[in-house]
């Protein structure tokens, strides 16, 4: 039998029933531990067959929000979420839409120092100590410097108390490992200067925080994410195969599996349309049963690196990945982090400020200047109609970060847009008014001309008051 025989990407029924079980879990408060019920009782409660809510609840336990057990006292048992699988997932995809060392850096700039001036308004004793310890640490057993993805950022992230901000910093220092793990160093020395250097970088800025200095907090983890960077884009060099974790829990195998081949794939320089191998040759050369070997395939189409092609020349085949479902996921886990109106708007405004200010650079360009015009006629073309208004800003915002040109922010705020829009469904929010509407139209236009004359400061003022007064469209 042949890939083709495992069940194709998850079909519409399916994904909705995994949304329905996913929307009570959050409307339950995800009581972790807790059973939704039996398979039967599923069936009859959603009213579907048991193939589909065989497959609806793989979605549900692929995203982390609740998991099948067997036998007495059974049942879909609600867990704690990990976003880890849709981490990964994202960061093969930021990888094949060619995100570079200087995007990395950009995302960092932006991000590491407001975290780090977060930290140091909101740090109490117990971060503190959290934080030297992990000094201590690095001087006791001092980290490989090609991998940069220490216990450190992740523990000043975590003194923001901001979720969202710690998800995102958590996605871009794996992804500096990835890059780091394409490193060279050209002799011992260099190994030791560069723990050295890192360490009193970190050093430096937990003082700030400590001290509760914001600023000189922000400026430092400035001038580290800068250091990093450079020692990157100097020993970077290409990545060899990566082989799957076999020691792995067997529940989670399916899903090591799924990001070793997406690993293999990319290393191969993903060509899409080309077979990437039977399901002999891939049971072969991964050494995993042929039931963990359909359940990663499963994986694989759902978040669009591959899919299954019949017959003759068939087998598992690169497909050109797409980040939407890695977005669901994520956002569910967010959601499940509960993070408050200012953890999102406050990212927001940083990424959509810093976005216009990259298009105002390149205003008049061709491509800049076709954007202007479109929005325009959009703008005239939307009047009174709410549907119709809410595309035309969702594609603004969108757009202005398309422009911009940094796949990683981008990604961060289609994440905020579908954090945005998930709060909206599950809440009764007024319709926006046809004042509503007059300003936005009039925002944008305002927005837009700054842009049209390169006024850099004008264009952020704009930005800046657009994004306060339209908060209830977006939170």
């Amino acid at each position: 039998m042949s890939l083709a025989a495992a069940n194709p990407r998850p079909d519409k029924r399916a994904s909705q029933i995994a949304r329905r079980i996913e929307a009570d879990v959050i409307r339950r408060g995800w009581p972790v531990g807790q059973s939704l019920g039996s398979e039967q009782a599923l069936q009859q409660r959603y009213r579907v067959s048991r193939s589909v809510l065989r497959e609806a609840v793989r979605l549900v336990e692929h995203h982390q929000v609740a998991r099948m057990r067997r036998g007495p006292n059974g049942g879909l048992l609600v867990c704690e979420p990990d976003a880890a699988p849709a981490t990964h997932a994202i960061i093969i995809y930021l990888e094949y839409v060619g995100t570079t060392i200087g995007d990395l850096l950009d995302a960092r700039l932006l991000l590491e120092p407001l975290a780090a001036s977060l930290a140091a308004q909101r740090i109490d004793e117990v971060g503190i100590d959290r934080l030297r310890a992990v000094l201590r640490a690095e001087e006791g057993h001092p980290p490989d410097p090609a991998r940069p993805h220490d216990d450190f950022h992740a523990a000043l992230a975590e003194q923001s108390k901001n979720p969202v901000l710690q998800l995102f910093i958590d996605i871009l220092m794996r992804l500096t490992v990835r890059y780091a793990e394409d490193s060279r160093l050209t002799s011992a020395r260099d190994a030791l200067e560069a723990i050295d250097l890192r360490h009193r970088d970190h050093s430096a800025v937990v003082d700030a925080v400590t001290a509760g200095d914001a600023a000189r907090a922000m400026t430092l983890s400035e001038r580290h994410a800068e250091s990093v960077t450079a020692w990157l884009q100097d020993h970077h060099q290409p990545r060899a195969r990566h082989v799957p974790d076999r020691d792995a829990p067997p529940g989670k195998l399916a899903e090591v599996l799924a990001a070793a081949i997406r690993d293999d794939i990319a290393s191969s320089g993903w060509q899409v349309g080309e077979v990437f191998g039977t399901e002999v040759a891939l049971l072969e050369r991964y050494r995993v049963s042929r039931s963990v070997l359909r359940e990663a395939v499963r994986l694989l189409e759902y978040h669009a690196v591959a899919t299954t092609r019949r017959g003759p020349g068939g087998g598992l085949v690169v497909a050109e990945p797409q980040a939407q479902a890695s977005i669901d996921t994520i956002a569910l886990y967010l959601q499940y982090r509960e993070p408050r109106r200012e953890d999102l708007s406050m990212i927001r405004d940083a990424i959509e400020i810093d976005n216009v200010a990259k298009v105002v650079r390149r205003h008049d360009t061709a491509e800049v200047r076709a954007f202007l015009d479109r929005h325009r006629a959009l703008i005239e073309e939307a009047g009174d109609d709410p549907r119709k208004a809410g595309v035309e800003e969702f594609l603004f915002h969108t757009g202005l970060a398309t422009l911009a040109g940094n796949a990683v922010l981008e990604l961060f705020l289609r994440i905020l847009v579908e954090l945005f829009r998930r709060h909206w469904a599950s809440t009764d929010r007024p319709v926006p008014s046809h004042g509503d509407l007059v300003d936005v139209r009039h925002a944008h236009l305002r927005i837009i001309e700054a842009i049209a004359h390169g006024d850099d400061s004008l264009a952020r003022h704009r930005v800046r008051r657009h994004l306060d007064a339209a908060a209830s469209w977006w939170l």
